[in-house]
C-alpha cells in the first residue's frame, strides 16, 4: 500500500498532509474499500521515511473524521467515506496549486504547465 503514496519533502505541502490527501483519495477512488486495513503506524512512517507522528497525525484527522477506526485487534481500518466525498480532481487541483504558489508560479505558469501535460501548448 505505501508504494502508493509518495511524500515529497520539497512541495511546501506538510508531510502529515500529504499523507491524509493521499489516504482519503485512495478511500474515495475504491482503492482502499471500507473494511480495507492499514498498516500500522510504525510501518507506514518506516515505508515512507517519516517520523511516527507524522504518520500517526494524519491517521488521527482521518479518524476524527470517522474514515478509520483504530482497534486493538483489528489495526486501522477503514470505517467509512469521507462524509464530504471531495470531487479527487478538486483535491488534486488543490495539492497542484498549493505546490505551484509555495514555487512562486504565477496562474499562468500553473495553467501553461498543465497544458503542456496534456500536450496542448
Amino acid at each position: 500500500m505505501s508504494t502508493r503514496i509518495v511524500v515529497d519533502v520539497e512541495s511546501g505541502v506538510a508531510p502529515w498532509r500529504q499523507v491524509r490527501d493521499q489516504l482519503e483519495r485512495l478511500i474515495i477512488g475504491g482503492q482502499l474499500p471500507v473494511g480495507s486495513r492499514l498498516p500500522t503506524i510504525r510501518q507506514l512512517a518506516t515505508d515512507l521515511g517519516l517520523a511516527a507522528g507524522t504518520v500517526a497525525r494524519a491517521y488521527r484527522e482521518l479518524e476524527t473524521a470517522g474514515v478509520l477506526r483504530t482497534g486493538r485487534r483489528q489495526g486501522t481500518v477503514v470505517a467509512a467515506l469521507p462524509s464530504h466525498h471531495p470531487d479527487p480532481l478538486a483535491l488534486a487541483a488543490a495539492e497542484y496549486g498549493a505546490v505551484a504558489m509555495s514555487l512562486g508560479a504565477s496562474l499562468e505558469q500553473a495553467v501553461d504547465a498543465v497544458r503542456v501535460v496534456y500536450g496542448v501548448e
